[in-house]
Parts: structure tokens; C-alpha cells; sequence
């Protein structure tokens, strides 16, 4: 079997990104014993990872390069905005705890949607946030294997995820 839309694959790999001198950092390792698995054209993962593994085969190596364009896009100034402390004002959290530089925070827009946000800097009325994908603007690089393709479920594909091993156990 091939990897194809609505196959649930297993892939290990290991993704490497480029740092400011050139050097390749290695960012992400996903191993056999806990591999990656999703649903071939609704994983929601880049066009560009999945372009590159269709048709692959179980058992086969791959190694490749997503360009920012075919991955998370390319760094967003505009999503990087000044928010006011007021907002992080919760009952229950601790916002000094909260607002340390590097921790990502779940928020929502003024439109429903759930996004993630970085603390970038906290000023005396203002928190920076920078809510671009932390892959925005960088090229990534695959190297690793396919280990198992099967049909996904019709369940699976309305659900959008993997269910059983590896995937979402709704009992």
C-alpha cells in the first residue's frame, strides 16, 4: 500500500532546522516506539510534508527539505502585537508565573478561534506576544521512515484524527 489521501500513516523521523550561522539545529525527534501518526490529507500538518511522502511506501526511508512557503509560511511582524497585561488577568493563575518569556499561552480572538501565542517580552502594561507557528520562516528538514500505511476509517476521516493505536481512544 501507498500512501495516498485518507491513509493513516506512522512515520519516525528526526526534523532539522537551519540556525542564524547556517548550522542545522535538530528541533524535533520522533521515534519508532513513538512514532507520528495521522491521516494523509487532513492532518493538518503542511501541504508540503504531505506532497513529499505521497506515494511512499511502508518500510521506505525519505529525506526532505519543506521550504517556509510550503510549510508554515513565512514570519508574520504583524503577528507579533502588544497585548495589555489586563488580559492575563485570571482567577486562579499566578500571572507573574504566567508571563515568563518563552511560555506559550492558549488564547482565543475576537473571532472564537483558538490560537497559540509566545510571550515575547513583558513590560510594565504591556505583554509582546508573537502568535506565528514556531516554524514560521524556517526551512525544515525530514529525514526518517515510513513504518506502517493503512486505510483510514470512515470514522477516522469525519472525526479528522487516528483513533486506536497511536491516535484518540474515545471510550
Amino acid at each position: 500500500m501507498k500512501i495516498e489521501k485518507n491513509s493513516v500513516v506512522a512515520l519516525s523521523y528526526n526534523l532539522q532546522i537551519p540556525d542564524s550561522d547556517g548550522e542545522m539545529d535538530l528541533v524535533e525527534v520522533v521515534t519508532e516506539e513513538e512514532p507520528m501518526y495521522f491521516i494523509q490529507g487532513v492532518s493538518g500538518l503542511p501541504e508540503g510534508f504531505e506532497e513529499q511522502l505521497e506515494g511512499l511506501e511502508a518500510g521506505a526511508d525519505f529525506e526532505f527539505t519543506v521550504s517556509p512557503e510550503e510549510g508554515y509560511g513565512d514570519f508574520d511582524p504583524e503577528a507579533v502585537v502588544d497585548l495589555p497585561k489586563s488580559v492575563f488577568e485570571m482567577p486562579d493563575v499566578e500571572q507573574e508565573e504566567l508571563l515568563q518569556i518563552g511560555n506559550v499561552i492558549p488564547m482565543t480572538n475576537e473571532d472564537g478561534e483558538r490560537m497559540h501565542g509566545q510571550v515575547v517580552e513583558v513590560k510594565e502594561d504591556v505583554v509582546i506576544m508573537n502568535f506565528n507557528h514556531p516554524l514560521a520562516g524556517k526551512e525544515m528538514h525530514f529525514r526518517g521512515k515510513v513504518l506502517s500505511i493503512r486505510e483510514a476509517t470512515q470514522e477516522e476521516i469525519d472525526h479528522g484524527h487516528v483513533h486506536g493505536e497511536g491516535g484518540v481512544d474515545h471510550e
